[in-house]
């Protein structure tokens, strides 16, 4: 899209619209997680090679790549209880990952032209699975 930082990536996939409630399709979310995984992988390539980066890096790549698939692990949950668990998790590697993003950001590792984009996408991915976890445990009590 023409907004995206990172040209080569798409940032923004739209989400559907349902009535007055939107509703995220969950095609749209898995491949927006995908992109951020990708972007993830993309600003750890560029750290420097020093301690420092090597050390956040690790942890970055680990913990911005693994939402994705705990949102994919999510979907295929043998139970409701199962799938509210994975989404959290996914949640809590979304918050780590953007606490690192956030690090480089105030160490002056990476410039901040590199990483606003993503730390937006990071906050809005963040912001969407946390009411995801929201709705389906109010779901489980109105069920219970």
């Amino acid at each position: 899209m023409a907004n995206c930082r990172d040209s080569e990536l798409s940032c923004r996939p739209q989400e559907r619209l349902s009535g007055e409630r939107r509703e995220i399709n969950p095609e749209i979310v898995s491949d927006r997680l995908l992109d951020y995984a990708a972007r993830i992988v993309k600003v750890v390539d560029a750290l420097p090679k020093t301690p420092v980066g090597r050390r956040i890096g690790d942890e970055l790549l680990r913990s911005g790549t693994s939402v994705g698939a705990h949102y994919e692990e999510a979907q295929g949950g043998e139970s409701h209880a199962d799938f509210v668990h994975k989404l959290q998790v996914a949640v809590k590697e979304l918050r780590e990952s953007n606490y690192w993003l956030r690090l480089l950001l105030r160490t002056g590792t990476l410039p901040a032209s590199r990483l606003t984009s993503i730390l937006e996408e990071s906050n809005q991915l963040r912001a969407m699975l946390s009411k995801a976890v929201a709705t389906a445990k109010g779901k489980s009590k109105t069920a219970a």
